[in-house]
């Protein structure tokens, strides 16, 4: 599929989707589901306020500190957890307990610990990413050709080039893609540890709106959070391809 028909599919889709809305705003006439086009408008007004620039880095500050702390420290624990069955028994416990366990249900003990401010926002975002980018890059070292580990180990090859010439290369397009899912579960725990716990950032303007009843605000908060989602997916999506051609992979 051409690059200018998937345009023109998301943009019928969206086209239709803004449809419905308008039509279900109007049509329903309830008081918390606003027209497409009264969140629009409320949208344009939102993005010409400062307070809601102000709002969105506060709320991003906490997404870059705990993606980043996820990627640095998920990344070398998953590719141990792949190689050393070691790491793997002694962690491999506490990355299951932590994918599956709803991190909703830790925020009310963060609180406490850590306080309201920045420190327990970071840590909530990290621990919403850090689980699917170790365990993404773990799965990737397992998946190493094991027939070019043997070779290598047979022609002498040293451990610093059997991961630079064969596990990084062998892992790198799992664990991108791990790093993109990480994302996605970032931007969920940045808003959720808002709603619940904290209101501040983005979250806290959400509640607010919801608090007035002013739905059209409060909906166009949730639009500039999901267009923030959509662009920084992309973003990385495209740094992503390039990376894995620049590295010899197909994009």
């Amino acid at each position: 599929m051409t690059d200018r028909r998937k345009w023109t599919l998301r943009l019928v889709s969206l086209a239709v989707l803004a449809g419905v809305w308008e039509a279900l705003g109007r049509g329903l006439d309830v008081l918390l589901l606003p027209s497409f086009s009264e969140t629009l408008l409320a949208f344009l007004r939102l993005v010409a306020d400062v307070h809601f620039w102000v709002a969105l880095w506060i709320s991003n500050e906490a997404l870059l500190l705990g993606f980043a702390l996820a990627a640095v420290v998920g990344v070398p624990l998953g590719l141990a957890v792949g190689r050393s069955p070691r790491v793997e028994r002694f962690s491999g416990f506490y990355l299951d307990l932590l994918l599956v366990t709803p991190i909703s249900a830790l925020i009310p003990v963060l609180i406490p610990a850590l306080g309201i401010g920045l420190a327990s926002r970071t840590a909530v975002v990290f621990l919403f990413a850090f689980s699917v980018i170790t365990i993404s890059a773990a799965s990737a070292i397992k998946a190493a050709d094991l027939v070019l580990l043997e070779m290598s180990r047979s022609f002498g090859a040293s451990r610093f080039q059997v991961w630079r010439k064969i596990l990084i290369p062998a892992a790198l397009p799992r664990v991108l893609t791990g790093l993109r899912l990480g994302l996605g579960r970032a931007l969920a725990g940045m808003v959720v540890v808002e709603l619940l716990m904290v209101a501040a950032g983005v979250g806290g303007l959400i509640l607010r709106y919801q608090g007035d009843f002013d739905a059209p605000n409060a909906y166009a908060v949730v639009l500039s959070v999901a267009a923030e989602s959509v662009l920084l997916m992309s973003l990385v999506r495209k740094a992503e391809r390039k990376t894995l051609v620049l590295h010899g992979w197909t994009a």
